[in-house]
């Protein structure tokens, strides 16, 4: 399977602990992820962090269904954290 390049998700050395982040933010994959599967829609997301886009929130969704299992590890650990959603 061919790599997929995403537009607008970057990774980036010491920030969020290397998890993939909306580029220009310090928002995770998961943490938008986190929301939606809590029944929060993507208007809702991007009421929650308004420098998204509606295209970064959609963006972050595909990335979940490519790395669906690494994705749930994270937003799994955040929910755990107290305090957290």
């Amino acid at each position: 399977m061919a790599a997929t390049a995403y537009r607008y998700l970057i990774n980036l050395p010491g920030v969020r602990g290397g998890n993939t982040i909306v580029e220009g933010t310090r928002i995770g994959v998961h943490d938008v992820v986190g929301l939606i599967v809590n029944g929060a829609g993507v208007d809702d997301v991007v009421r929650s962090f308004p420098d998204l886009t509606r295209a970064q929130v959609y963006e972050c969704l595909a990335y979940y269904e490519d790395h669906r299992p690494e994705i749930d590890t994270l937003v799994a650990r955040q929910m755990s954290e107290p305090g957290k959603m």
